[in-house]
């Protein structure tokens, strides 16, 4: 029986579970399901289905012991800024509402109509973006939902898989510090500003740290999932993107490092010691999440390759070619020099999304693409344009400007769009493992079992 520990990641349109087993020195990695994640529409708002996928979740560790792996412990991370509210009975109050529901449109205009985002951001350190946990909570006391009532916990997507494998509910750090409620300064919850919203602060649980115990799984789910022996679940940089970070060192061992997880968002910046919270940043967009070891992720938030998946799930509708070596040598050939702003709020839920884009350029005064390899271009060379941007960005900020760029993730395959980034940014650009986020998930559960 080999020893390994699972790794769950679940991102937007995808979870899986991992087995990561040491041989001959090496960390190898074996992917032992994937399922699924999808949004459903549902009276007027965009849900997870979180039943769905905790169900997965365990097909999928009960998968792996069916494979032979003695489960050493599991570390799950996801998205961030989702979350789930208990009642006092522990129950999930309702499926959780999807970042891309409209539910957010103008709601941090209102927050800001009477406050201070100078001194806000010097707190929070985030990015304003109308999808994070403040403004989704200030929505709902807006509409006075009932469930705002009735919540005994609010527990992020993570430490929910985490809670109903575990009974204990908890706050991991990286992913409280995507919620824009936390003070980034301490690592505490910001008690000031949720006593001013009104909301209640018992909601508001134990903040635990990557490298920590989490709770150990239920007898009665260790017996459903045919494990006989107790599992720790480890409380890993449980924000994907943190995750995938601790898996490069370089990017913390140097200061001119800079990382792009590249996926359906990308996020560009830099690993630092302490967070950077003056005036330039905020006004910069950039946002300071908590990583492992006690490192700050520095970043921006950029829509990535969410155009392109919704691209090509039309095309694929519509039996159109997609063939992804086909459409990047289409988009190579193209003849169009169009530019879009990625992050333009036309782009984040469309129901066109060729339409969207050629939008965006018609105001513009551009050349509105028509074909696929258009299409591709276009928005490829767009992505690498904002991040050349970013990286202005951090250069005005950082007292060494970035002179190398390490992307990984799903998107750190896409050649084409890594040599526009080349071109763009001037900087020599590597691409990381792309299995970064699993990795760091299971680096982090190791170092937690070893310590």
């Amino acid at each position: 029986m080999r020893e390994a520990y699972l790794a769950i990641d679940f991102g937007g349109g995808s979870g899986r579970v991992i087995a990561g087993y040491e041989e001959a020195g090496q960390l190898q990695l074996d992917t032992v399901s994937r399922f699924p994640n999808r949004q459903v529409q549902l009276g007027g708002r965009i849900y997870w289905d979180f039943l769905a996928l905790f169900e997965d979740m365990k097909q999928g560790i009960r998968a792996a012991v069916e494979k032979g792996y003695h489960i050493r412990s599991i570390g799950i991370d996801t998205w961030g800024v989702d979350f789930g509210l208990i009642d006092r009975n522990g129950r999930l109050l309702g499926n959780p509402v999807c970042y891309r529901d409209s539910r957010t449109e103008g709601v941090p205009e209102r927050f800001f109509a009477h406050r201070d985002p100078q001194a806000h951001y010097a707190e929070a350190g985030t990015q304003v973006m109308a999808i994070n946990t403040l403004f989704q909570l200030y929505a709902m006391q807006l509409e006075h939902d009932p469930q705002l009532v009735m919540a005994q916990r609010l527990l992020f997507m993570p430490d929910l898989f985490s809670y109903f494998l575990t009974g204990e509910a908890n706050n991991e750090y990286s992913i409280a510090s995507t919620s824009e409620l936390m003070d980034i300064r301490t690592g505490r919850w910001n008690d000031a500003l949720i006593e001013e919203m009104g909301l209640p602060r018992r909601i508001f649980g134990e903040i635990v740290m990557p490298g920590t115990c989490r709770g150990w799984v239920k007898a009665e789910v260790r017996a459903e999932l045919g494990i006989r022996h107790e599992v720790p679940v480890v409380a890993v940089a449980s924000h994907d993107t943190a995750s995938a970070v601790y898996a490069v060192p370089a990017a913390a061992e140097d200061a001119a490092t800079a990382f792009l997880s590249s996926g359906t968002w990308s996020l560009l910046g830099v690993l630092t010691d302490r967070p950077i919270l003056c005036e330039e940043a905020r006004l910069g967009g950039f946002t300071n999440e908590g990583g492992a070891d006690g490192k700050i992720c520095f970043l921006q938030n950029i829509t990535g390759l969410w155009i392109l998946q919704r691209l090509m799930a039309v095309w694929k509708e519509q039996g159109l070619c997609t063939d992804y070596d086909r459409l990047m040598a289409d988009a190579e050939a193209a003849d169009i020099a169009s530019l879009i702003d990625v992050d333009d709020a036309r782009l984040v839920s469309p129901a066109d999304m060729a339409e969207a884009i050629a939008d965006c350029c018609r105001s513009t005064g551009q050349q509105v693409p028509h074909t696929q390899g258009e299409l591709v271009r276009c928005l490829l060379r767009s992505l690498a344009e904002r991040y050349r941007k970013a990286i202005e960005g951090l250069n005005r900020l950082l007292p060494v400007p970035v002179q190398r760029l390490i992307i990984f993730g799903g998107g750190s395959q896409n050649r084409y769009l890594n040599r526009l980034t080349a071109e763009a940014t001037g900087l020599r650009v590597e691409t990381g493992p792309v299995e970064a986020t699993a990795i760091g998930n299971i680096l982090a559960q190791k170092q937690a079992l070893t310590r």
